[in-house]
């Protein structure tokens, strides 16, 4: 398999074993119907940072951008618009668990249904992502892409996750800066 493909290949099973770990949450939760805001914490924080910002931020500000100056095949630039509005999905959803565990939080009773409801449409919604781009988009990619390209995308790729971690706390740091304005 390709370099850079691959890698991101690595990083869906990571994402796969936290979302593994989402269904183990569900049926605790369905089995004492009590949330647990640590829990989503540490699941948003991953998906956020880890599935989105790293891994998604690598597909579209990387991979994507080089597939675009392409001529990519009808059927695969429409995949790649499919999976880019995905992504946008998956941020929605996160939000949307944010929103639920706030409202848990407050005391809403209500809110572990939505909790259960998003974290359920989380678990379905990222292993079709995945097999899509491990089964048949990152398989066409290849074709566009030459070694000496796939190479340099691997590098960019490497360079991505050395600035994330700082990217991450810079903005963190400018939130509790701007909590205090």
């Amino acid at each position: 398999m390709v370099q850079p493909i691959s890698s991101l290949m690595i990083e869906h099973r990571l994402i796969e074993r936290m979302i593994a770990a989402m269904e183990k949450e569900i049926e605790r939760i369905e089995e004492d119907n009590t949330a647990d805001p640590t829990f989503i914490e540490v699941a948003v924080d991953f998906i956020q940072t880890y599935a989105d910002r790293c891994h998604h931020g690598k597909e579209e500000d990387i991979l994507f951008r080089d597939l675009k100056k392409k001529a990519l095949t009808d059927e695969d630039q429409a995949l790649m618009d499919e999976l880019i509005q995905e992504h946008i999905l998956g941020r929605k959803l996160t939000k949307e668990l944010v929103d639920a565990k706030e409202r848990y939080i407050s005391g809403t009773d209500e809110a572990i249904i939505s909790i259960v409801d998003v974290m359920r449409q989380l678990v379905e919604f990222y292993p079709q992502h995945i097999e899509k781009e491990d089964k048949v988009f990152f398989k066409a990619a290849m074709k566009y892409l030459s070694r000496e390209e796939m190479d340099l995308m691997l590098k960019e790729e490497y360079k991505f996750d050395r600035e994330l971690i700082h990217n991450v706390y810079e903005d963190r740091v400018k939130e509790v800066e701007l909590s205090y304005e």
